[in-house]
């Protein structure tokens, strides 16, 4: 099971390049959620950090890295579960034009969040699911689980 972690201390934060370090630590204390890869990412203008820990099962290259940016790059995500329904999702938003980088469910996730937006994607996926996404564009993050 990943594990996700992060913050937002808003856009008056003069933790600058510390932003990095804190949610790294985050990430270290989580790090048994996640052995196989870290990741994280910050926005040192709006305060704001995510980090992943990263326990490997779909996509195993490094497409599936995250946190993750849509193609578009408004968008960042880190998510943990499984999207059920992933494949069906990815050939519809395939018909819309839109390539991907690897095979992974996270990039299902946000692509769709860049296409239909946040509430149509997570009313479509079918899944167990936790995720944090900052949307770069309106500044806002929103923390997002499954229906159950």
């Amino acid at each position: 099971m990943c594990g996700i972690s992060g913050f937002l201390l808003g856009p008056r934060t003069n933790l600058g390049n510390d932003l990095t370090t804190v949610v790294r630590s985050m990430g270290a204390a989580i790090e048994h959620r996640g052995p196989d890869m870290y990741g994280d990412w910050t926005d040192p203008d709006a305060g704001v950090a995510l980090t992943h820990q990263r326990l490997s099962i779909l996509d195993l290259s490094q497409a599936g890295h995250q946190p993750m940016a849509s193609s578009c790059g408004r968008f960042v995500i880190s998510y943990n579960g499984e999207i059920y329904n992933a494949p069906a999702l990815r050939e519809e938003l395939a018909q819309t034009g839109r390539t991907f980088r690897g095979h992974s469910d996270t990039e299902v996730l946000i692509e769709g969040i860049a296409a239909w937006g946040l509430r149509q994607t997570v009313e479509r996926a079918v899944g167990m699911f936790a995720f944090a996404v900052w949307d770069r564009e309106q500044r806002t993050l929103s923390l997002v689980r499954d229906r159950l």
